[in-house]
């Protein structure tokens, strides 16, 4: 008897249905049924074409047979996927990456619409330039450029919004005493809290003159720097809320249960690419700690020893940094939103040995950055790194044991 295939919904398009967005997908989609009746939706749309309305954007990692239609080599792109019927999005679609040859004329093709399909390319080329969707740092983004845009399609809730400025505020307290000598209009945590205001709202103030002189800054380069210093500020928040999320990924992945088929050889080999994944995972966080740390010292220049040469080197620097901070952090809270959408809190931790497969395979494509033109485990195998837990008996249902 031939057994039930696996599902495999949550891997295409149908599984992001009911989601808006993670820090890899944007799904319009989802935002036009969820807003249909709001009128800042309807005035102030995310594409002015309708037809890219009801579009799905990801930040895609590129393989090795996709980057053959780009001129120069890249890691990621972003894929922009035109649904067949937004209303069942298991049907598929059309797609494209942006900057891809042609890419243009696609998508001309793709909107069948004449009208401001200049906005709708630089909207899609400033997306571009991000190194993740995340709906902070793509709201401020977009709001530098001047784009126009219903908050709904920015999926931050007004209690992140509030922490996040209440996390900010921690952080610069001492700047505003170097940068405003001590004084603010009115209590001390007003000006504190103006400033924050201000650096998160993205406009170009003549409030922030102190600190622009401060920094020794101008023109481009303050509002470039300011802008990478607010992503780095966003993802030392980030990473502190993802932490604890990250870590029931990984002791998940220990306690997971393999139901269903079995095949020997694959079992082993899924149980050594789950403790590479968990060292992968750990790994990357103190890369990204080790990147943030760059900023604390720098900062700590500025506030503790008062000489602001560091921190406006860092500022210059900040740019290039900033892209693969945000890589990254986004591969990492990828895998925990996605192990989180798959396998929810309080349902049993079981999956047949196929789909655990491809997730985990999944998980060591993002964090190695490598490009695999097969999906599969099997070939070459990844060394056995389970040297304590013996091998699980021929039964239907096993956990995978400890990865770390």
């Amino acid at each position: 008897m031939v057994g039930r295939p696996p599902d495999r919904s949550y891997r295409s398009l149908r599984g992001l249905e009911s989601t808006a967005s993670t820090s890899r997908v944007l799904n319009l989609a989802a935002v036009a049924s969820q807003n249909a009746a709001d009128p800042d939706y309807r005035a102030a749309p995310f594409f002015k074409a309708a037809s890219l309305n009801g579009a799905v954007l990801v930040k895609h990692r590129l393989r090795a047979d996709e980057q053959f239609v780009f001129e120069a080599p890249r890691q990621t792109a972003t894929k922009l996927i035109i649904p067949f019927e937004r209303t069942d999005l298991s049907l598929g679609g059309r797609s494209l990456f942006v900057g891809q040859r042609g890419w243009e004329d696609m998508l001309c093709d793709l909107r069948g619409d004449w009208e401001d399909e200049a906005r709708d390319v630089r909207l899609l080329e400033a997306i571009d330039e991000l190194p993740s969707l995340d709906p902070f740092l793509m709201r401020e983004h977009l709001r530098r450029r001047d784009f126009k845009i219903a908050s709904c399609y920015f999926a931050i809730s007004l209690a992140d919004v509030d922490r996040m400025q209440r996390f900010v505020a921690g952080e610069i307290s001492k700047l505003v005493d170097l940068a405003y000598g001590g004084k603010s209009r009115g209590a001390p945590n007003a000006g504190i809290t103006k400033l924050v205001t201000l650096l998160l709202s993205g406009e170009d103030d003549d409030r922030l003159d102190p600190l622009r002189v401060t920094l020794g800054l101008e023109g481009d380069d303050f509002r470039e720097g300011v802008f990478c210093w607010k992503g780095f500020l966003y993802y030392k928040w980030a990473l502190n809320s993802l932490w604890p999320e990250l870590r029931d990924v990984v002791a998940e992945l220990t306690e997971i249960k393999v139901v269903g088929p079995r095949d020997d050889e694959l079992l082993v080999q899924v149980k050594a690419a789950g403790a590479q994944v968990n060292q992968a995972i750990l790994g990357q966080v103190r890369q990204v700690r080790d990147t943030l740390q760059v900023y604390d010292d720098a900062f700590a220049e500025l506030t503790q020893a008062g000489n602001p040469v560091a921190f406006r080197s860092f500022l210059l620097k900040s740019p290039r940094m900033f892209v693969t901070l945000g890589e990254r952090t986004g591969t990492v809270s990828h895998i925990a939103s996605f192990w989180r959408y798959r396998f929810p809190k309080g349902r049993p931790l079981k999956v047949e040995l196929d789909e655990l497969s491809d997730i985990l395979q999944d998980f060591r494509h993002g964090l190695s950055g490598e490009d695999k033109k097969t999906r599969k485990l099997a070939r070459p195998p990844p060394p056995p790194l389970y040297v304590d837990e013996p091998l699980p008996g021929p039964t239907r249902e096993e956990p995978i044991g400890k990865a770390v």
